[in-house]
């Protein structure tokens, strides 16, 4: 199965010392299904809201770190708490899901969990957090060093110039120049131009 419930006791096993009982909180209050998924290429995390009866349903990919596995689990908490406090006719990543977003945040800087890098990068998302979980490149870059790393894989922006690299997918490309925020790079078998974030991660293809 691509998911599975977790016990809450064994949640400690994913988020890092001192947010657990925080985070406990959170569950209970609202009474919100956690699973905890597969890596999804996607996303990294999902929220859906109470209907019919059913609880509250916040889904985070399991392969995380624990401070990106906080991060995201935090995000999602506030699509939460955003439908609860003004419906569901807001912006999915409006001034709203901001509000509540950079108070758990805050919250959760306050128990100075996280290390100072991350602090610090957790501080610069909290003037204008972003649309995706994880999503500003500057916390992913901090968020990453804390990832157990796994032979050959890099970000886009750590290639050189014309050098090969494979997607999840299968598919290798060759990496071009650089815009202003994106990478380019070409499918060496389609020919196709793709850009590529620059905290994307892929495999590197020995020539």
């Amino acid at each position: 199965m691509s998911k599975k419930e977790v016990p809450l006791h064994a949640l400690s096993a994913y988020v890092p010392e001192g947010s657990l009982e925080p985070v406990l909180e959170y569950l209970h209050q609202y009474k919100i299904h956690l699973t905890i998924t597969r890596e999804r290429n996607s996303i990294l995390g999902d929220y859906r809201h109470a209907i019919h009866q059913k609880n509250h349903r916040i889904s985070v990919n399991g392969n995380l770190n624990k401070y990106a596995f906080l991060v995201t689990l935090l995000h999602e908490i506030a699509h939460l708490l955003a439908f609860e406090f003004y419906g569901n006719r807001i912006a999915a990543h409006g001034k709203e899901w901001k509000h509540e977003y950079g108070k758990i945040l805050a919250q959760f800087l306050l128990k100075k969990i996280f290390p100072s890098d991350i602090e610090k990068a957790l501080m610069k998302s909290l003037q204008n957090p972003s649309a995706t979980s994880c999503g500003e490149e500057h916390l992913m870059r901090v968020l990453r060093n804390y990832d157990v790393r796994k032979d050959g894989v890099v970000l886009v922006e750590e290639l050189q110039h014309d050098q090969l690299f494979k997607t999840k997918d299968g598919r290798i490309f060759q990496k071009k120049e650089k815009l202003r925020k994106r990478h380019k790079a070409v499918d060496v078998k389609s020919k196709a131009m793709y850009l590529f974030s620059g905290v994307y991660e892929v495999m590197l293809v020995m020539e």
